[in-house]
């Protein structure tokens, strides 16, 4: 553990248990700028306590990070209330600024947003203007300016993860992509993924590197199924089941829940996190060469109690950072999501599809701190020279 990099206490917050803004923000994913000075990452939980929900790092110099910022997103002139809630993914822009998806809307359920900000780290505007009737939940975003496209993936309604008790069948899962203008950052067309009375639960969407068709990976957390999507013709279909494979299936009876994924530069290679709520864990490369038969090259066992999520590409593709967490809204009442995990940083050495486990990395966030165990979920890779354009794996 080289530096930690605290948010400043004064931040604001309507917490009245005497903690300041830097506490019970649950910081999520996170993004890397264009040019690589700029470090951003969002508050999944800010909103329940008044806070900050955008939190900007200078990294020009990655071994000594600077906070720069925090803000919301712009206020909703009718309520006071932010006009987006429940941070998650940040996609950088080639003009130096971002688009982050955000969940929820001003009270943390349907329509969410997608939040424009600009280099400067000022809000812009929240996505689309036109909001969809149902169903906006947006948690995988992923853009080509080349050729004018964006796409997210809607996932779940935050506010029911909150509000319900008991498993996740009282969550609000959702199950469908949308093909964004980019230009215009308007919504062009819908895709239901699989089965619409029973959502897939759509995490994560990727675009294929340099494909032609334009086609991209998207994945049912619920329906436990790796999905491919025609954005040009508006259509999807299944291409691998976890739920079925025996490779998969976990023996102490927990569901197999597909998490985030990256796609290899080449677009060879397709790696994803497989989530057993939090009781055990797996990563498993795929060979895409073919997107219609995806083909397993590699599995790691995490074993007992883990439960990772995110993972990022070293920039030389060698490497495979995993963090083995995903979320437990232990609030005052609890929410539906308790998914701990180890709390581990894992790197998996990556050989033309292959995987193995680097047993001599071993960093533990439940006892990294001297101020006490923490949450490891979001993660980059950034230079030591400060050569750190593109080194994002969002």
């Amino acid at each position: 553990m080289l530096r930690t990099v605290p948010l400043p206490s004064s931040l604001p917050t309507h917490a009245t248990d005497g903690t300041t803004g830097a506490v019970g923000n649950e910081p999520h994913h996170i993004g890397v700028s264009a040019d690589g000075k700029t470090f951003v990452t969002g508050g999944l939980l800010s909103v329940l306590r008044g806070q900050d929900q955008t939190f900007f790092f200078d990294v020009t110099r990655p071994r000594s990070p600077q906070f720069i910022t925090a803000n919301n997103p712009g206020y909703d002139p009718k309520t006071g209330a932010p006009s987006a809630s429940i941070a998650d993914e940040f996609e950088p822009l080639s003009n130096g600024g971002f688009l982050a998806s955000f969940m929820g809307g001003p009270n943390g359920a349907a329509p969410g947003r997608v939040v424009e900000y600009d280099a400067n780290h000022h809000y812009v505007n929240a996505w689309p203007t036109d909001l969809p009737e149902s169903g906006f939940n947006p948690h995988g975003i992923a853009v080509d300016e080349v050729h004018n496209l964006i796409v997210t993936s809607d996932f779940i309604c935050p506010l029911h993860t909150l509000y319900y008790t008991g498993n996740h069948p009282n969550a609000e899962f959702r199950g469908s992509v949308r093909v964004w203008d980019f230009k215009n950052r308007a919504i062009k067309k819908t895709i239901i993924i699989g089965d619409p009375a029973e959502p897939a639960g759509t995490i994560n969407i990727q675009l294929i590197p340099n494909d032609p068709q334009l086609r991209a990976f998207t994945d049912g957390v619920y329906d436990g199924k790796l999905y491919l999507v025609d954005t040009e013709n508006g259509t999807a279909k299944p291409v691998f089941n976890f739920t079925t494979d025996p490779r998969f299936i976990n023996a102490g009876g927990a569901p197999v829940w597909p998490h985030l994924f990256r796609i290899s530069k080449d677009a060879h290679y397709l790696y994803i996190t497989l989530n057993y709520l939090g009781k055990a864990g797996k990563v498993v490369a795929f060979d895409i060469k073919d997107p219609d038969d995806p083909k397993v090259t590699g599995i790691v066992d995490l074993g007992p109690n883990s439960g990772p999520h995110y993972l990022h590409l070293s920039k030389d593709e060698k490497r495979l950072v995993v963090s083995d967490y995903f979320l437990n809204e232990d609030l005052v009442p609890p929410g539906v999501v308790a998914v701990e995990g180890d709390h581990k940083i894992h790197v998996i050495k990556v050989d033309e599809g292959k995987l193995e486990l680097d047993t001599r990395f071993d960093l533990d966030f439940n006892s990294a701190f001297s101020t006490g165990p923490a949450r490891p979920h979001g993660l980059t890779l950034l230079s030591s020279k400060g050569d750190n354009a593109n080194s994002d794996g969002s």
